[in-house]
């Protein structure tokens, strides 16, 4: 092989390490004629990872359950990926529409159907209470879990750590329709432990969308052996 093939070999060589870098942040341009840095990595436990590099800090959001792109967020802001494009919203009615490079996204309006991006409605927040009637204060440690499904299939799982809080609990979860199919609906249950050891459970699952429209969620929990544990 003479020098000149392999100089002509180096750029393609270099691409996977390239591909491969953590925390390589790309530039996006968006509609509101801003731009924004976005880097993906994942943490300790290799759950993937976006973070949004604004001017006056940087958010940090997980990836959570999606039927097409990639979601990622961290209440209030939601990022959805798909190829090129992204959608950024702050949980205040404000949607950001961006593209990586230079070029700002065309205006939805000026789009076809076959090549809009999925719209942001496809995304379903689920909110409601976890409470029980015993006057049982919780330890310190305690843990709540919240799992919502859509038949047999899993679409959250989120755990929060109370750090002291009582009931009633409030929680929030972001499920994507297209998980859940056309007619079907979604359930959720919840489950309280500490050290390991199962404190509270619902009894049963609690319809949380009706009519394909999410409806406030009251979970009253039995204690450990009383309730059918799910």
């Amino acid at each position: 092989m003479n020098i000149r093939s392999l100089l002509a070999m180096l750029p393609a060589l270099a691409l996977p390490f390239c591909a491969l870098a953590a925390d390589e942040r790309v530039a996006y341009t968006c509609d509101n004629a801003s731009r924004i840095d976005i880097s993906f990595s994942a943490d300790s436990s290799g759950r993937p990872l976006a973070t949004l590099h604004f001017a006056d800090g940087d958010v940090v959001l997980p990836l959570v359950p999606s039927g097409s792109g990639a979601l990622y967020r961290a209440d209030p802001i939601r990022l959805h990926t798909k190829g090129d494009d992204a959608v950024i919203e702050d949980g205040k009615g404000n949607l950001r529409r961006c593209s990586r490079g230079n070029v700002a996204p065309v205006p939805p309006a000026a789009q076809s159907p076959s090549n809009a991006p999925q719209a942001s409605s496809s995304f379903i927040d689920i909110a409601g209470n976890v409470r029980y009637l015993a006057r049982i204060a919780l330890p310190s440690n305690a843990i709540l879990k919240i799992r919502i499904q859509s038949g047999q299939r899993t679409l959250a799982d989120q755990r929060y750590e109370l750090n002291g809080a009582q009931v009633p609990i409030p929680f929030s979860a972001t499920v994507d329709r297209d998980l859940m199919g056309k007619k079907a609906g979604a359930t959720v249950s919840a489950r309280i432990e500490a050290s390991g050891k199962l404190l509270f459970a619902s009894p049963k699952p609690v319809p949380a969308i009706r009519n394909g429209q999410p409806v406030p969620v009251d979970i009253v929990l039995k204690p450990a052996g009383r309730a059918d544990a799910r």
